[in-house]
């Protein structure tokens, strides 16, 4: 098995522990959730997943291009020209704190309903525009919330974003400032 194969496997069998995990913590029986499944996703949690993800992709990317970085040019992933690898880079500290944390609290609080929120077509399960509303107006209440940075300090949650890809230009600018990723705290 080549370096690259071990590292899939080892990231494929850490994810399928993680979805696991995340399934258990869903409290509302309307909402099961056993695996991820993306492309097209096959349930309402694995719908809004992929809605999180995407919407945060294109806000890192967006943050990226103002900073005037290369989206193109990452060190996890791969770009191309129809892949700006730098924002499936960044995005991996912030899925959980941000889009993993969100679902579970709009299934558990009962925010979103199976019944009204989600259609199927094209052999996947969709956020419909009711959904759609619904997750973008409590997205940016999330954004607005305030965590602890580094420093301990305060800060929203889109400041945080915006400093860790501040802080990742200073270090492609200046590699020995090494990158520390975002930490749950």
């Amino acid at each position: 098995m080549t370096a690259k194969g071990a590292e899939c496997g080892l990231e494929g069998a850490g994810a399928a522990q993680y979805f696991g995990a995340f399934g258990e913590c869903l409290n509302n029986p309307d909402f099961v959730f056993l695996a991820r499944s993306r492309r097209p996703p096959g349930n309402p949690v694995n719908a809004m997943l992929s809605f999180g993800y995407q919407i945060l992709w294109n806000h890192l990317l967006t943050m990226i291009e103002l900073q005037g970085l290369d989206p193109y040019y990452a060190c996890l992933h791969q770009g191309t020209q129809r892949h700006a690898a730098l924002a499936s880079d960044l995005i991996e500290e912030f899925r959980a704190p941000m889009i993993d944390s969100l679902v579970l609290w709009l299934v558990n609080s009962k925010v979103v309903k199976v019944e009204e929120d989600f259609e199927y077509h094209d052999g996947g399960c969709y956020l419909n525009s009711c959904g759609r509303v619904k997750y973008i107006k409590y997205f940016l209440q999330r954004l607005e919330e305030e965590v602890q940075n580094s420093n301990g300090e305060k800060q929203p949650r889109w400041d945080l974003i915006t400093q860790q890809i501040k802080n990742f230009k200073v270090f492609v600018y200046h590699p020995s400032q090494l990158y520390q990723p975002y930490a749950i705290r």
